[in-house]
């Protein structure tokens, strides 16, 4: 199926799709529009950002008519996916005389009363709400032909099982049941075996899962400059809007503060936040007042704002699902995305596991220098001051006996130098906050490692260097040299990577073994002559 043309379906929704600007059917759409059309049961692999509310929304809408009745109903886990999807049906309906209704808590239940009785076909909105107009009877769903869960894994992982069966349960069984989710765990074919009638599977495989408009690159960062080396980074990118992914809570507060501390327009979203909390800190984000969104991703269910320029994996993904996830709220409607991964030594195995599961290498990239982002800022920097200056005002005035007496001191060179150091320090990295491993007893330019397991657990030197060279991401040939003894062995690795071979190895396994890496003491004169990689 290469065109929405091709589809058996109303003129009206082809000219709706049209005027979207859509002519192509992404791939989870050009399999799952037809089968659904069929009139069974299916179930849709996909993940947010492939496509997925158009692939079940056109269908829905083609079968809706316009009697004044709930039609079709969509379970979704949060009340962003709620209003995101009807957000698409309106503009896929707009040529069809039908109704779409949000429907979530944190919203009048009274607005969404009075809704339903002017007539809706088709209602979206999250278990725990629609379970409240069915216990009300404000919903009737005697006459819903066709039942869509979306997210499906999501709102099972958010504890709404129990829900979402208790409102199938009072839709009558001559239905179409879609069930669209990103993962198919146990209870999500638990629930389709329970509540479908011999559902047809559509899939998308990793490859057409990745977007090709999303670049990805990853920066191998150390854990102890973590956010200096952020902190580089986006000064040393265009970014217009931002997500920032962290794994906990906690870390979502913390790097919130730190980037706010250095300047950055930034807010955080977590689960302790309260409902208006969150609706703030999205109106800012989808606003613009703030140019960094910090979420988890659980937090971050449901958001759907399309001028994302970067999602940022502060904290690498838990598995290459989220990973898909997460890279897929950039490059939306068209756009270039692009998606950075910060990348700790101890975790380059966990990325190289996620580039086998999208089949794909993510290229790396060197965290930008201080002289690279001064460089890269050079134009704003001139820029803004030219701005301040013509601005003028009496702020400007303010300041004219300090600068008088400054600059009586000091040449105007020193002072805007002096002035455009202060600015900028406030959000670079420290210099001094690499390693220094002192002398070691390596040879020039290498660091010398003592590790505290040798020919005890088997070690030999290949299995060492291959180890490292698959932590730390660096060739096995650039380790130097490996003496191997029965309890204990040294190895040498160039200085520039020694802190990445420290913070990788450092109470790691090799081997099978559990071991611990530490900077070695120099060597005496007779050890220097031992045999190398024994």
């Amino acid at each position: 199926m290469k065109y929405f043309s091709d589809f058996q379906i109303s003129d009206s929704i082809k000219r709706a799709i049209k005027e979207m600007g859509f002519e192509e059917p992404s791939p989870i759409q050009s399999k799952a529009i037809p089968v659904i059309l069929e009139g069974g049961d299916v179930i849709g692999q996909a993940q947010t950002g492939t496509g997925k509310t158009a692939a079940f929304g056109i269908p829905v809408v083609d079968k809706v008519t316009n009697e004044r009745k709930v039609q079709a109903l969509i379970l979704t886990p949060t009340r962003e996916l709620a209003i995101q999807v009807s957000g698409e049906l309106q503009k896929i309906s707009v040529y069809k005389k039908i109704r779409t209704l949000p429907i979530y808590g944190g919203q009048s239940i009274g607005h969404q009363i009075r809704a339903l009785k002017q007539g809706v076909q088709v209602v979206i909105g999250t278990p725990g709400r629609i379970l409240d107009h069915l216990r009300r009877n404000t919903l009737k769903l005697d006459s819903v032909h066709t039942i869509v869960l979306d997210e499906a894994d999501e709102m099972l992982d958010m504890g709404f099982v129990d829900d979402i069966e208790h409102i199938l349960k009072q839709i009558k069984e001559e239905r179409q049941t879609l069930l669209f989710s990103a993962t198919m765990p146990p209870a999500i074919k638990k629930l389709s075996r329970k509540y479908m009638t011999t559902p047809k599977m559509v899939t998308i495989n990793k490859g057409e899962v990745t977007a090709p408009l999303i670049d990805q690159i990853y920066y191998k960062v150390l854990e102890r400059n973590k956010i200096d080396s952020l902190c580089r980074i986006i000064d040393s990118e265009e970014i217009d809007l931002g997500i920032l992914f962290c794994r906990t809570k906690k870390g979502v507060a913390e790097l919130t503060e730190a980037l706010q501390a250095r300047g950055y327009l930034a807010d955080g979203l977590h689960g302790d936040l309260t409902q208006s909390q969150r609706d703030a800190v999205m109106k800012k984000f989808r606003d613009s007042s703030i140019e960094f969104l910090i979420a988890t991703d659980v937090a971050a269910r449901g958001i759907d704002v399309e001028n994302v320029s970067h999602v940022i994996n502060y904290d690498i993904p838990q598995d290459p699902e989220s990973y898909v996830h997460r890279i897929g709220r950039t490059g939306r409607a068209g756009r270039q995305g692009l998606a950075l991964t910060l990348v700790t030594p101890r975790e380059m195995k966990h990325l190289r596991s996620i580039e086998q599961e999208i089949k794909m290498s993510i290229p790396s990239q060197e965290v930008p220098t201080i002289e690279e982002v001064v460089e890269k800022q050079r134009d704003s920097w001139k820029k803004l001051v030219k701005d301040t200056i013509e601005q003028g005002g009496k702020e400007m005035s303010l300041f004219a006996p300090l600068v008088k007496e400054v600059l009586a001191d000091h040449s105007p060179e020193d002072v805007v130098s002096a002035l455009l150091k202060m600015n900028f320090s406030t959000d670079t990295p420290n210099e001094e906050a690499g390693y220094n491993f002192g002398e070691t007893g390596g040879a020039k330019g290498m660091v010398r490692f003592f590790i505290n397991v040798g020919r005890n657990v088997s070690l030999t030197p290949k299995i060492l260097s291959d180890e490292v060279a698959e932590l730390v991401g660096i060739p096995s040939k650039s380790i130097g040299r490996i003496d191997i003894f029965e309890n204990f062995t040294f190895m040498e690795v160039p200085e520039d990577v020694a802190p990445f071979v420290y913070e990788a190895l450092r109470y790691s396994r090799v081997n099978g073994a559990r071991i611990n890496l530490e900077p070695a003491k120099p060597r005496p004169k007779r050890e220097r002559n031992a045999p190398s990689r024994s």
